[in-house]
């Protein structure tokens, strides 16, 4: 079981809205989502692409239903632009999730990610990076993440599918090419599973470092299908790869047990893109929630 108070629960917009393709829930206004968030019994959310960025504005929507912002995605470019243009996005995007009081920043490289391009088969035009790369990638790393201390924030690398940090081998990379002071990891349960690695398995590596997690669940059915039939990850994702937990293949007890083994404290944000016209939100975050709640005691 884990504490609460330590672990703070909250849910992730793009279930409702998704950002890497509008039309899915485009229909959704951003009062239906977040009143929608507290009605399942969330305390917070990561931040999507209706909602406000003017903090004053923002906090006066979400206070009301008991939601605070955990995090926001950001997207480096750190193998691919210069430092500098990478750097300034973020110092803006840094400021907008300080004075809205979160406390680490999720950053994941885009350079050569191919998990936006709705036709790019996800299997076989996985980016691999070059050594050059991965210093370009680990040095605007530190970086970044010495901004983030500015404001006593942190960054967490969210390793992706379709990008070139997806495998569990690529994690150990960043990890141990990086200052651990400077650079801590979020935790995706779907994205490594999905890549084929373990989520408990990283969470006993990495433990200390993992300051951020999502939870997220596998179809097995449609896995086998983008492998099969070669489909990209937009279209795994519109055939509905991912659901939350509980509904899919993903044995959450163990990885639930070894995220209290490490006494881990932040939030644990539940993660499950789809496809709102199939998967009503509102439906399936009741249901996380529930199963959250029987299986961590949260």
């Amino acid at each position: 079981m884990l504490k609460k108070g330590d672990v703070k629960l909250g849910i992730a917009p793009i279930a409702w809205t998704n950002d890497d393709m509008p039309e899915l829930g485009g229909e959704i206004s951003f009062e239906q989502c977040i009143d929608e968030m507290a009605l399942a019994g969330f305390e917070g959310s990561e931040v999507g692409n209706k909602y406000p960025r003017d903090p004053e504005v923002l906090k006066q929507a979400l206070e009301p239903r008991g939601l605070e912002i955990a995090s926001a995605w950001f997207s480096a470019f750190l193998t691919t632009k210069e430092l500098e243009e990478t750097a300034a996005e973020f110092i803006k995007h840094r400021d907008f999730l300080h004075a809205m009081g979160a406390k680490v920043i999720v950053v994941a490289e885009q350079g050569h990610s191919i998990q936006g391009q709705m036709d790019t088969p996800l299997h076989a035009n996985k980016p691999v990076f070059t050594d050059e790369e991965w210093e370009r990638l680990v040095d605007g790393l530190h970086h970044l993440g010495e901004l983030a201390h500015e404001k006593g924030m942190q960054i967490v690398y969210h390793h992706h599918m379709g990008t070139g940090v997806q495998t569990f081998a690529e994690v150990v990379r960043l990890m141990e090419s990086t200052d651990p002071e400077r650079v801590s990891l979020l935790l995706d349960t779907g994205h490594i599973a999905f890549a084929g690695g373990d989520p408990v398995e990283m969470i006993e590596k990495f433990g200390p470092r993992i300051k951020h997690v999502h939870f997220k669940d596998l179809r097995a059915e449609v896995e086998e299908a983008v492998e099969t039939e070669q489909l990209s990850f937009l279209q795994a994702v519109k055939r509905g790869v991912f659901t939350v937990p509980g509904d899919g293949r993903i044995d959450f007890v163990p990885i639930i047990e070894a995220l209290n083994e490490i006494d881990y404290r932040g939030w644990i944000v539940v993660e499950a893109e789809q496809d709102p016209a199939l998967a009503p939100p509102l439906e399936y975050a009741r249901k996380a929630r529930a199963y959250i709640k029987e299986k961590a005691g949260l």
